[in-house]
């Protein structure tokens, strides 16, 4: 009995032991998951209803804290958090089917608890002594969390919210206490739809900022639904929507709007967000599914200041922010016979084509998400398991010969996968194509590292995909940094 008695209290303990360590390792994923609060102005166009929609499918790689109603240049005297509510009520009907095909899902009342409201008025007229609001409560409460993450905010329409929460923090904390907050900010605002940004930017010089200002011609957002000649634009199409989206996949589909002026305009400011293995938040000139951005001041001639803007004042900016980078994209397509996978004849240039080359791979992902809201695990397809077979930060020197390998990658339905290794040049500081060894689907590929004079570095993206139904990807991004031959 003894022995059964010390048996018993070592296998407590040790389950005390295994208890801890899961309870860490969920802290810790959490951790890793970005943190973010919305500004909408929600019934001014269809496509808020229809970004908020598609967020909610993720919320459970994304700790979304707040939701806040707003105006904007396109609704200036009013807020509708009831929409809000609404959508979330969509989900809260599709939350138990939907949790079973990933752990971390909020329940609907703890997002119902993080909708406020913001003040009923455009732009700066909202922002001053006097003027805070549940909303801009939030943002503050938000920033001076015991949390070390960043917080995000994303602005759908105008953004004077955050405007007045910067406001109160200047007003009532000291300069060192204020500094330290707004480095805790990252900002993606879909244009400028009030004018409340300009001052922000102009204001708060140390603001991380990302936004394509000036006319909407002009923005990178508008890449998610532009239908350009040349590419498959299928997955962008109301044909498209209706079947995969709207019509039969439950009540959360059949919420989805149809679109009024541009499908989702508002989804970029949180896909690069989505921890699929591709974006850094935090390196945004290194681009992923929400497009790519560089740091510099824009020429006012650059911002299309004679487009539409709502009525926006298109000013001359006054410091560096994050905005439109330019890639040059070939799309990469099945084959019917022989390889099966490669590149078409046609390449894109410009700032929509750092988001055009994920588009298909971003609506396939919603695809999948809608069905998770209506089948069991068994029946709906997920994402694979994106492996390396070595690390994903290489240092080499010229003439060294290297080896890039998704060996391990595997898949949670058993699908068979396909793979994609290809050089991102714009995301690198080494200026030129590197040819890679062998076909462009193979698992493991190579090169040569080329001669450089310098230390130069040279993203390359590994793309998984799988042959499940709809198709999803996931990847991983390899960073090899090139010595000279000799260097240390």
């Amino acid at each position: 009995m003894r022995g059964f008695a010390i048996f018993l209290l070592a296998a407590l303990a040790f389950g005390s032991i295994v208890s801890a360590v899961a309870a860490a390792q969920t802290a810790d994923q959490h951790l890793r998951h970005n943190r973010l609060i919305v500004l909408t102005d929600i019934e001014a166009d269809p496509d808020d209803t229809q970004s908020l929609i598609r967020l909610l499918l993720y919320a459970n790689e994304i700790d979304l804290e707040g939701l806040v109603a707003t105006t904007s240049i396109h609704q200036r005297s009013r807020t509708a958090p009831e929409s809000i509510h609404h959508v979330i009520g969509q989900y809260a009907e599709v939350y138990d089917t939907l949790s079973q095909h990933a752990s971390g899902y909020p329940e609907a009342e703890t997002l119902t608890a993080r909708v406020t409201t913001g003040q009923p008025v455009y732009g700066m007229a909202g922002v001053g002594e006097g003027r805070d609001t549940p909303g801009s409560d939030a943002i503050i409460a938000a920033l001076e969390a015991d949390d070390p993450r960043p917080l995000w905010v994303a602005a759908w329409g105008g953004p004077n919210t955050l405007a007045q929460a910067l406001h109160t923090l200047r007003a009532t904390r000291s300069p060192e206490a204020l500094a330290r907050l707004v480095a805790k900010l990252r900002v993606y605002t879909i244009s400028d739809q009030d004018d409340s940004g300009a001052w922000m930017r102009e204001t708060f010089p140390d603001l991380f900022y990302i936004v394509s200002p000036g006319g909407y011609g002009a923005a990178t957002w508008t890449g998610i639904s532009q239908v350009v000649d040349g590419l498959d634009n299928t997955t962008i199409s109301n044909a498209w929507l209706a079947e995969h989206i709207q019509q039969g996949h439950g009540p959360f589909g059949a919420a989805y709007p149809d679109v009024a002026y541009g499908m989702e305009g508002d989804t970029p400011t949180f896909l690069n967000l989505i921890p699929n293995g591709l974006s850094d938040p935090e390196h945004p000139d290194w681009g992923g599914w929400g497009g790519r951005y560089e740091l510099y001041t824009p020429e006012l001639s650059a911002l299309d200041p004679d487009g539409f803007t709502g009525g926006v004042p298109v000013t001359e900016e006054t410091r560096e922010i994050w905005t439109n980078a330019i890639d040059t994209v070939r799309p990469w397509r099945a084959r019917s016979h022989g390889r099966a996978h490669g590149y078409a004849e046609e390449s894109f240039t410009g700032f929509r084509a750092t988001l055009w080359r994920w588009r298909d791979d971003i609506q396939n992902d919603f695809a999948a998400r809608i069905d998770w809201t209506v089948s069991a695990y068994v029946d709906a397809n997920h994402p694979p398991v994106v492996r390396l077979d070595h690390a994903d930060r290489l240092t080499v020197h010229s003439g060294d010969a290297v080896r890039l390998s998704a060996l391990g990658s595997s898949d949670p339905d058993g699908d068979s996968l396909s793979y994609h290794w290809f050089q991102y040049p714009e995301a690198g500081s080494y200026p030129n194509a590197i040819d890679l060894w062998g076909a462009d689907n193979l698992y493991a590929r190579g090169f040569h590292a080329p001669e450089v004079e310098a230390p130069q570095t040279v993203h390359f993206i590994l793309r998984v995909t799988d042959k499940g139904s709809p198709a999803l990807s996931r990847y991983r991004r390899v960073i090899v940094t090139i010595l000279p031959a000799g260097g240390q």
